[in-house]
């Protein structure tokens, strides 16, 4: 290298250059989140250290059924909750990749572990976005099979949510109406995220990847006014 270029790349404020490093990977068999929360809680409880704020590779490729849902909101909660940084997932099907990079995932490919391009369409698509920083607010009922994410910030719902919807929020979600869908708040890792609605009927609810189905949230509350919240990992539903 001349002197000239020598000067100049150590003028330079930064450089980039590939590395070779080693990332644990969470290789999938089965997407049942009651299962892998179990294990993960095993498994963190052996070894807290070697996993505190450890990066994580969320490898699809051998799930038992190549096609199968996979609960990204609920898994990255989960994983960030225990401590971990997820940074991307690889061995997807397309669908499985687009719900991964909602949640701001790399798509990794499975040979060399490097992000894969994403498709030109979508990329044309990131001008049209909402700008990141602001929270979301819908007015229109969410119907069965929408599926709304207020990226940065609170979610707020001033008309019913449908069963089969679905709320995700980096912030708080605030549901004006009935709540008959899937509300996940803190998917990001906010353990201090909050879901309120006036009326409880959700099939789920989720802080930060800990949830409650339907059939575990106490009947004591169902149809009721109700905020979701954490303490110390445990999720709780009271009326507010």
């Amino acid at each position: 290298m001349s002197d000239a270029a020598s000067e100049t790349a150590s003028s330079d404020p930064f450089e980039l250059k590939a590395s070779a490093i080693t990332v644990p990977v969470m290789k999938l068999f089965d997407p049942d989140m009651d299962r892998i929360t179990d294990l993960m809680t095993t498994k963190i409880e052996q070894a807290p250290d070697f996993f505190h704020n450890a990066p994580i590779v969320i490898d699809l490729s051998a799930l038992k059924s190549g096609d199968a849902t996979v609960d990204f909101a609920l898994l990255v909660g989960l994983i960030r909750g225990m401590g971990m940084i997820p940074v991307g997932v690889q061995g997807g099907n397309e669908l499985q990749n687009e719900a991964a990079e909602m949640l701001e995932l790399a798509i990794l490919s499975n040979s060399a572990g490097r992000p894969r391009p994403r498709p030109k369409a979508r990329a044309a698509a990131a001008p049209g976005a909402a700008p990141e920083e602001h929270s979301l607010l819908v007015t229109r009922p969410v119907r069965s099979g929408q599926r709304l994410y207020a990226r940065g910030g609170d979610l707020v719902v001033t008309a019913a949510v449908s069963s089969g919807a679905e709320l995700f929020a980096d912030g708080n979600i605030h549901v004006y109406g009935a709540l008959r869908g899937r509300a996940l708040a803190g998917v990001k890792g906010d353990t201090s995220a909050r879901i309120f609605c006036r009326k409880l009927n959700a099939e789920l609810v989720s802080i930060a990847g800990r949830y409650k189905v339907s059939d575990s949230i106490s009947r004591e509350h169902w149809g009721d006014a109700v905020q979701v919240y954490l303490i110390e990992n445990r999720l709780v539903v009271e009326p507010i």
